[in-house]
């Protein structure tokens, strides 16, 4: 699945390189339900928080090997990256945008709201 805005990891984990921006990272496949269902969320996200937060798409389907490097058991699952790379917390199954975001907010990590639409 190629989600717009939304980098999909090919090859090395997300985690390995030193990030300059804080990091989510899901893992999922283009086929599963509600991995479909966070196409639009991880997209709206790496759109309205870029500069700010780094969001990676990785099909463990089209990727086997990824699956056991980030250690996961049920797609998909959304794990979030401090700026430096270290994991901070995990979540399995569909995550709503709102609740994303307020993870990152407990977790320490203020994002700058996007600038309401204008009016015509």
């Amino acid at each position: 699945m190629l989600v717009t805005g939304l980098r999909a990891a090919e090859g090395a984990p997300a985690a390995e390189a030193k990030p300059a921006f804080p990091r989510l990272v899901d893992l999922g496949a283009d086929k599963c339900i509600p991995c479909k269902m966070m196409a639009p969320v991880l997209a709206e996200l790496a759109k309205e928080y870029a500069g700010q937060l780094d969001v990676v798409f990785i099909d463990v389907w089209k990727n086997p090997g990824e699956a056991p490097r980030y250690r996961i058991n049920v797609i998909p699952t959304q794990i979030f990256f401090d700026a430096a790379g270290r994991e901070l917390f995990r979540h399995e199954g569909f995550y709503a945008k709102k609740d994303i975001l307020a993870k990152w907010k407990e977790l320490g990590v203020e994002l700058k709201a996007p600038p309401a639409p204008k009016e015509s």
